[in-house]
């Protein structure tokens, strides 16, 4: 089986043609249990990005097509009466997997958005009363697309607040281009997929990426370049303290995909625009000058001292 997070993101370049950068990012995502935004225009590979990684890691994959007339009940299931044992029976709703796509999240109703709130943060899902725990590792992937508005609902402060990331994955170049069309031209190379590593292979990546090191000076950085997000004058709303702890942990994931048991401040930055954009809230002003969240991460980022670390530790 897999010994390493790069032979994991050698199989899924089975499949994806030249992205393993975008790659890496969804695995700092689900080393941590964390969400990811997608946010692209439609069949630059968002779908077979999600599904690849799934058969990856042998889990169970689940797709909710978002659309006006999708119930909360779709997503965390329902209660059903059986005649037979003269009791509610609960039906598991497409939530009860280890990877669920979001499809066009921003087309579904505010209350089904919602619905989300509780499976994204706390990793179970209450019918009637009850709880049910989602299966380890979980992770949603969500998508939405940039261009067309009509007939779609944004996204609350509060859901997009619990994504861990927010990812583009962008158009191939002609060269690469030309690959997907070898490659993907006869027979989807996804139906060929072989997993390379279990769930339970998973959850031992991620107990060893909270056992990476991060010096007290780099904690600081972080709240440093957080707090910056709060006295900018581009931003309304700066970002969470929950911006803080999943800077930390993403760093910790870069790191550790990178084959280090310790955070640089490189990976501090290479992590802040993924993790940060999303959570803050550009002023009038700054929209209107076309400023936008990631060019005020950047200029955060040039404004917040780098702290030196003593690299013989």
């Amino acid at each position: 089986m897999v010994k390493s997070v790069e032979e994991l993101l050698d199989n899924m370049e089975k499949v994806i043609v030249g992205k393993r950068f975008v790659l890496k990012h969804f695995l700092v995502a689900l080393l941590n249990d964390g969400h990811v935004l997608i946010e692209d225009v439609p069949g630059v590979g968002k779908t077979q990005i999600v599904a690849c990684m799934a058969r990856s890691v042998n889990g169970m994959f689940n797709r909710i097509q978002f659309t006006p007339d999708v119930m909360p009940s779709d997503i965390m299931g329902f209660s059903m009466f059986n005649p037979a044992t003269r009791e509610f029976e609960y039906r598991e709703g497409a939530a009860m997997c280890n990877f669920l796509l979001a499809d066009e999240i921003n087309r579904s109703s505010p209350k089904t958005q919602s619905s989300l709130l509780e499976i994204m943060e706390e990793y179970q899902v209450t019918v009637d009363g009850k709880t049910y725990p989602i299966p380890k590792p979980f992770m949603v992937l969500a998508t939405q697309n940039p261009i067309e508005s009509f007939g779609t609902y944004p996204l609350p402060e509060a859901q997009m607040d619990r994504f861990f990331l927010k990812l583009t994955i962008g158009y191939p170049s002609k060269s690469e281009e030309k690959l997907i069309i070898d490659r993907f031209g006869i027979e989807n190379p996804l139906r060929k997929l072989s997993p390379v590593c279990s769930t339970s292979d998973l959850l031992k990546f991620q107990e060893d990426v909270r056992n990476v090191k991060v010096e007290e000076c780099l904690k600081s950085y972080i709240i440093e370049i957080v707090s910056e997000t709060r006295e900018n004058q581009h931003i309304t709303v700066g970002c969470s303290p929950r911006g803080s702890l999943n800077l930390y942990r993403a760093s910790k994931a870069w790191a550790y995909i990178k084959g280090r048991d310790y955070v640089l401040p490189d990976d501090i930055q290479d992590m802040a625009i993924p993790v940060l954009s999303h959570r803050i809230i550009m002023n009038q002003e700054a929209k209107m000058e076309n400023i936008t969240s990631d060019n005020v991460i950047e200029e955060v980022l040039l404004n917040v001292k780098v702290p030196a670390l003593d690299l013989a530790l």
